[in-house]
């Protein structure tokens, strides 16, 4: 019996209007986290959030929602699976925002 391997297939069909509000997004997560933290967080931080959140979006949008279609979820916007992307934005996002909050912090005290 042949044995044969899985294969993660990805289908990028993301558009220019859909990645702009990927971006967008992204963007205002990055501001409103260096809002939240700006007194005790270095000015990359809402760099960090920014984007780990556009990679966290793009790869639930893309990768892990990406074969379904209209009919089975909604909104897609111009590709972008848009409740699929927040959700992925701010699985990866806020961890990555909490970790480089604590590190700065810690690096602070020393």
């Amino acid at each position: 019996m042949a044995r044969r391997k899985a294969a993660i297939e990805a289908e990028f069909d993301l558009g220019i209007q859909g990645l702009g509000i990927l971006l967008g997004v992204s963007l205002i997560f990055g501001v409103a986290a260096q809002a939240v933290f700006w007194k005790v967080a270095r000015p990359w931080l809402g760099i960090v959030g920014a984007v780990a959140w556009f990679v966290g979006g793009l790869i639930a949008s893309e990768v892990v929602w990406g074969n379904l279609t209209e009919t089975d979820i909604q909104p897609i916007i111009d590709g972008l699976a848009f409740d699929e992307s927040l959700l992925g934005g701010l699985v990866l996002g806020l961890p990555a925002v909490l970790v480089a909050w604590f590190l700065a912090r810690r690096m602070q005290a020393r």
